[in-house]
C-alpha cells in the first residue's frame, strides 16, 4: 500500500510562513498559529511542504488504508488559505452561516483573510472540529 506523502516532519513552521509573499496572508498565517495553538493547545507542526497542522490523530479506514494525519491545520494558498477541518464537525451550517466571507469543500473552508471572518466562529469551529476527529478516532 503507498505511503501517505503529507506526513507530519521537522520542517521549520516559521522558515515556511516567513516564505508567504502576500504580507497579509503571511501575517495572518502567524495568527491563525495563534488562534488554532490557544484554542487546541497543539504546537504547530509542518505536515507535508506546505500544511500547518495541530496534533494529531491515527485513522483506519474500511479499505484497510490507514494512516496518521493532523487534528486540524491550515495552508496559506496562492488564492485563499485551505482550512482543514471535519466535515461532520457539530454545528457546522450553522456556524458557517455566522463564519463571515468563506468558500466550503467537502473537510476544507476557504477564506482570503482573517478580516473577512469572525475569529471567535473560527475557535468554535476549530474546537468541534478536533472533538469530532477525537470521537471517531481514539
Amino acid at each position: 500500500m503507498a505511503k501517505n506523502k503529507t506526513t507530519e516532519n521537522k520542517l521549520s513552521v516559521s522558515d515556511f510562513l516567513n516564505k508567504v509573499e502576500d504580507d497579509t496572508k503571511r501575517k495572518d498565517s502567524f495568527e491563525l498559529v495563534e488562534i488554532i495553538s490557544k484554542t487546541t493547545g497543539f504546537e504547530a507542526k509542518m505536515w507535508g511542504t506546505a500544511i500547518v497542522g495541530f496534533g494529531s490523530y491515527h485513522y483506519v479506514y474500511e479499505s484497510g488504508r490507514e494512516g496518521d494525519a493532523p487534528l486540524v491545520g491550515f495552508s496559506p494558498r496562492k488564492d485563499a488559505f485551505a482550512l482543514y477541518l471535519s466535515s461532520q464537525l457539530k454545528d457546522r451550517e450553522a456556524l458557517l452561516e455566522k463564519f463571515g466571507k468563506h468558500k466550503t469543500a467537502k473537510a476544507c473552508v476557504y477564506i482570503k483573510k482573517l478580516s473577512d471572518i469572525d475569529v471567535e466562529i473560527l475557535k468554535k469551529l476549530v474546537t468541534n472540529s478536533v472533538e469530532r476527529i477525537k470521537s471517531l478516532y481514539p
